[in-house]
Order: structure tokens, then C-alpha cells, then sequence
């Protein structure tokens, strides 16, 4: 059996929708705990008042930010798939049936970068990652948008055979600079080592990592429990309110490298937009956050 481009293209439109009107589950989750756990009663309210502002979104069917960042969708094809027509072309035709028809509208908020004309589609849009799985007979889509408040904020540094407390020390100072500026609590990921593309691309990936699973490299679940500490005390809080909550969690990767190792810290703002879509050969299709 083969998946349809047709499937392909309504599947893409629909998990952007979704993850501009949902918070993903475990996100609530982690909010609701800081909600009674946090030490601020301002960080307390303003974290109620989000999970209010996001519930009354999703039952309205409306946006939770206006702000709804440029499309990004990390495409994963299994090797046992089969297409009965183009996958790139029906994502691009995904995202233009989507802002064609999105209630409420949405900005246009794909930016010529030397022109700063505006709109909702743009050169390379929507921006795609492609990988493989072996074995596996589905096509497996994630839609994370990549809005300006975490997006200004990211970085990346290439170092020469740091230390351990070189690369901590940098993913602090990183968020640091960042403030209240990515709209805390964020989720905070890193990717060490590889090149300079694959270093952004492991952290980007981390960031798209569900809450709660500990790292299988004990020398980075160790590193990603000190960062988590020292960020929720540097005391942004909620939406820059104050408070213990600056980062829900930081989830790190690495690959080999040379002499030459890259570090690359992404952002995620509270939102934490992302969904996702396993499309199999049948023609079922498996949502997950």
C-alpha cells in the first residue's frame, strides 16, 4: 500500500493548526505542578493564569499567541513506506490550505530575510528536516513553529576541547541573556559536538523530546538536573514575573567531533508548540504530542 500525497498535505495542514491551539499534555503538566510548587504567589497566579488562557484557546478553537512563528517539520520516512505522489510539494501546499483557511486568520509572519516583505509563504517555507527509520512502514511528522520570542535567543559557539563546566557555563550564559525574552518557563535544548549544522539540529531535536524521560548518558542526565537548577534560580519566573519557574526542563544530545565542538542552545517558550503524526501504509494516521 502506499500513502498519499493527498493524506500528506491534509495531515501537515492540520498538525500546524493543532499545535497553534494546544498545549501539548505533559506541558500542562509540568505547569500545573510549578502552580503549587513555586515559591513566588505572583509566579503562582501569572502560571494560572496561562493554563486558563491556554484551556479557554483550546475550547474555543482559538490561538493561544498570536505570534505564530514560521512553519518547521522534522519528517522521518520508513524505509518500508511507498508514495503515490510528491511528500515536499504536498507539505508546501499543506501550509498555504492552512493559511487560506485557518479560523481565526493568522499574521503573516514568514519574513523575507533581505527584503523583510512578509507572508505566509516564503523561499524554502515550510523549513524541513528529513531523516529515515529503518523497517518502518509509516511516514512520522512533527510540527514544532518557531516563534520570535525563543527563536531571537537561541545560539551557537564552537569551542576547542571544552570542559564539561565550559559547555555549562556557556548554556547559562545563554540564558541569561535571553531573560524573560523567550516567555518563561522554557524548554531549554542542547546539542554538543558533531558540526556546526548537526550541533543546532541535535538541540532542536531535544527540544522536541516529551518531558520525563532521563537521559541514557548519565554524564548529561547528570548535567541536564545541575542546568535545570541553576536556571530556575536565577529567578525570571513566569513570563518574567519572578519566581522558582524559569525552565520546565533541558534535555541534551551530543555526537562525536573533532578538536573543534560545537554547542548549540535552542529555546522553547511555554507554548512548547509541538504535534505529531505517524502516517502508515494503510492509510491510519497516529497523533501524538
Amino acid at each position: 500500500m502506499t500513502i498519499s500525497s493527498d493524506l500528506i498535505r491534509k495531515v501537515t495542514a492540520t498538525l500546524y493548526e493543532r499545535s497553534l491551539k494546544k498545549i501539548p499534555e505533559d506541558t500542562k503538566a509540568v505547569l500545573r505542578q510549578a502552580q503549587t510548587q513555586d515559591s513566588s504567589d505572583t509566579a503562582r497566579k501569572t502560571l494560572t493564569i496561562m493554563l486558563k488562557s491556554a484551556d479557554a484557546a483550546e475550547k474555543q478553537d482559538h490561538l493561544i499567541c498570536t505570534d505564530v512563528g514560521i512553519p518547521v517539520y522534522s519528517i522521518k520516512i520508513g524505509t518500508q513506506v511507498r508514495f503515490d505522489g510528491p511528500v515536499r510539494q504536498a507539505i508546501v501546499d499543506g501550509l498555504a490550505d492552512l493559511a487560506a483557511n485557518i479560523n481565526p486568520p493568522i499574521l503573516k509572519m514568514v519574513t523575507n530575510p533581505l527584503t523583510h516583505q512578509r507572508g505566509h509563504t516564503g523561499k524554502d517555507m515550510p523549513l524541513m528536516t528529513f531523516d529515515v527509520i529503518d523497517d518502518a512502514d509509516y511516514l512520522e511528522i512533527i510540527c514544532a513553529p518557531k516563534a520570535m520570542g525563543s527563536g531571537r535567543w537561541e545560539a551557537l559557539e564552537t569551542f576547542v576541547y571544552p570542559t564539561l563546566e565550559d559547555i555549562e557555563t556557556y548554556i547559562l550564559e545563554v540564558v541569561m541573556k535571553a531573560g524573560s525574552q523567550p516567555c518563561p518557563p522554557i524548554v531549554v535544548g542542547v546539542g554538543i559536538g558533531g558540526t556546526f549544522d548537526y550541533a543546532a539540529r541535535m538541540a532542536k531535536q531535544q527540544i522536541l523530546r516529551p518531558f520525563g524521560q532521563t537521559n541514557p548518558e548519565p554524564i548529561l542526565a547528570a548535567m541536564e538536573q545541575r542546568l535545570l537548577k541553576a536556571i530556575n534560580s536565577m529567578g525570571f519566573g513566569p513570563m518574567g514575573t519572578g519566581g522558582d519557574t524559569t525552565a520546565m526542563a533541558v534535555h541534551i544530545d551530543y555526537a562525536a567531533s573533532h578538536g573543534f565542538m560545537p554547542v548549540a542552545v535552542a529555546l522553547n517558550c511555554w507554548i512548547n508548540r509541538r504535534t505529531g503524526a505517524r502516517i502508515h501504509s494503510d492509510g491510519s494516521v497516529e497523533w501524538f504530542e
